[in-house]
């Protein structure tokens, strides 16, 4: 059943599991940041490119940028550190850095457990709520395509049309206890929005997380992005984009879509609301954030 109302309402959040990656990650969290008691970003770890990429290859370590950008969606606006962790060095041997991966790479170097080098940030930040990885260890994600070769990595599976099951390596990653715990004692959980192969699935498949979304009583929640994608999701409909996170086994019990790109088959309960911004095609925080609180009890 498709419900079509206009009007989000609103309503204040207990705790708030957002599990993904990338940009779509970080603008979940700056929703539901001023909605919730508590919010949990669950991330995905398989990032190989840009500065992630670089620091993975050459230190072993997690890539740090879908970490760090959750770290500013939750960061305190009146934090100058906060504000500079998407700075870039714009020349020399830290061309292309941030200095927010360079700040988690440090810490991890220094000796730090991923746990604690983002707790530590976050806490430098202000950020209101904590930032976890999906693992404790890189994953390498295969894209398997339709009457095609399957691809390896993050950067390839993002820029390969046809892609239908991604899969990670290695298959059962160790996923930190805090996950579970945050995921099991949420009353809403977020998946998306943003690329659903490279951002949602990457991080839902770490079979930690996937457990830990079965076991959940929260209202588990999946928004689509406001349009077609190019590269991995290209050519997908809406419905696809369900279809397909059904299909890697990841339980939703809601849809939320914006009325420019809605699902229309009976695959799952969709709710449609207004959650652009007005101009871009970027999701609005405010609409966002009341669209996804009065789906809370939904399931």
């Amino acid at each position: 059943m498709t419900s079509r109302a206009t009007d989000p309402g609103t309503g204040a959040l207990g705790e708030v599991a957002c599990i993904g990656g990338g940009h779509g990650l970080s603008a979940t969290l700056r929703a539901l940041r001023p909605r919730a008691r508590a919010v949990t970003a669950i991330v995905s770890v398989a990032d190989d490119g840009g500065s992630s990429g670089r620091l993975r290859g050459d230190l072993g370590i997690l890539p740090p940028g879908d970490l760090r950008r959750c770290l500013s969606a939750l960061a305190d606006p009146a934090s100058p550190l906060g504000a500079a962790l998407e700075y870039r060095f714009p020349d020399g041997e830290l061309e292309g850095h941030a200095l927010g991966n360079v700040l988690i790479a440090g810490l991890l170097g220094h000796g730090f457990d991923v746990e604690e080098a983002l707790h530590e940030v976050a806490r430098l930040v202000g950020a209101e709520g904590q930032v976890l990885p999906a693992a404790t260890v890189p994953v390498t994600l295969t894209g398997e395509r339709v009457h095609a070769a399957a691809v390896e990595g993050q950067v390839r599976v993002q820029h390969s049309p046809g892609v239908r099951r991604v899969c990670i390596h290695p298959v059962d990653p160790p996923t930190p206890a805090a996950v579970t715990e945050a995921i099991v004692r949420a009353e809403l959980v977020v998946l998306g929005p943003g690329s659903l192969f490279t951002s949602v699935l990457a991080a839902a498949v770490v079979p930690g997380v996937a457990a830990a979304l079965d076991a959940t009583a929260a209202t588990r929640v999946l928004v689509l992005n406001l349009g077609p994608e190019a590269g991995e999701a290209e050519r997908l409909t809406p419905d696809d984009h369900v279809r397909l996170a059904l299909e890697h086994g990841i339980p939703v019990d809601v849809v939320l879509a914006d009325p420019r790109f809605p699902p229309t088959a009976d695959l799952a309960p969709v709710v449609v609301r207004p959650v652009a911004a007005d101009r871009g095609a970027v999701h609005d925080p405010d609409r966002l954030g009341a669209a996804l609180a009065a789906l809370v009890g939904s399931r």
